[in-house]
């Protein structure tokens, strides 16, 4: 299974004012593990400037987007590596409304809902969560997924985070975290365990007849002092 966690930054809120896209991050998972074939560019907005209210969450920049591709130029690549996943993201509608857009602009592909399938993940956190904050930092502060650089918002930052997020909500415990004693400091290191569907079988290791052994002077021994609820297990004498 190919999913993509998938966020974007925009020159301001409104698609019906003619806003643009500026930043895509994406986070492809198999499996639901990081495969490491992620997706990141900065797009310059054409004619639209970005509104001063959008730096303010973003930090983005006309001078900064300045020598940064137009969406024209890359929307083939990235039609191609969206189309026919499930895409991840965090109030779905604003995104895709986006996105389509901008594909529709340049006349590449077609509408990203009749090619992936859509999951909406603050949809998700409403279900789980009726009456909470599902904000992404809400849901970062909840499952206990460290956010501390997120500063200003970023698309490929904010991807990130919502795999984190999004594992934690579906699978579970998706996090382990243990303290790194060193130099006197504890440090937080955190391992995702991230069980996938196709991984395949668990390997059954018979034991030896040794252990059987063990396994059965064991059971003779609860047996003798009562009840023992595998005596079944043992061999007939």
């Amino acid at each position: 299974m190919r999913q993509i966690v998938l966020d974007t930054e925009t020159t301001g809120l409104e698609v019906e004012q003619g806003h643009r896209v500026i930043e895509i991050g994406c986070v492809e998972l198999r499996n639901r593990r990081p495969t490491g074939n992620d997706y990141h560019q900065y797009l310059h907005p054409e004619e639209k400037e970005v509104d001063p209210g959008a730096v303010e969450v973003h930090g983005i920049t006309m001078e900064f987007l300045a020598d940064k591709p137009r969406f024209r130029e890359l929307a083939p690549e990235l039609w191609s590596y969206l189309a026919g996943a499930e895409l991840i993201i965090h109030n779905a509608s604003f995104d895709v409304g986006f996105l389509n857009m901008e594909f529709a602009r340049c006349g590449v592909g077609g509408r990203l809902e009749d090619a992936c399938t859509i999951t909406d993940t603050v949809a998700m956190a409403r279900k789980l969560h009726p009456g909470q904050r599902v904000s992404l930092d809400a849901l970062c502060k909840r499952y206990e997924i460290d956010n501390s650089n997120r500063q200003l918002h970023g698309a490929l930052l904010d991807a990130r985070l919502l795999a984190d997020v999004y594992l934690a909500m579906t699978g579970g415990q998706s996090r382990l975290s243990l303290d790194d004693l060193g130099g006197g400091t504890a440090r937080r290191s955190r391992f995702v365990e991230l069980l996938g569907a196709g991984d395949g079988p668990l390997p059954v290791i018979a034991a030896s007849a040794a252990e059987l052994d063990a396994h059965h002077a064991r059971l003779k021994k609860i047996a003798a002092k009562g009840k023992c609820l595998w005596a079944a297990e043992l061999p007939e004498t």
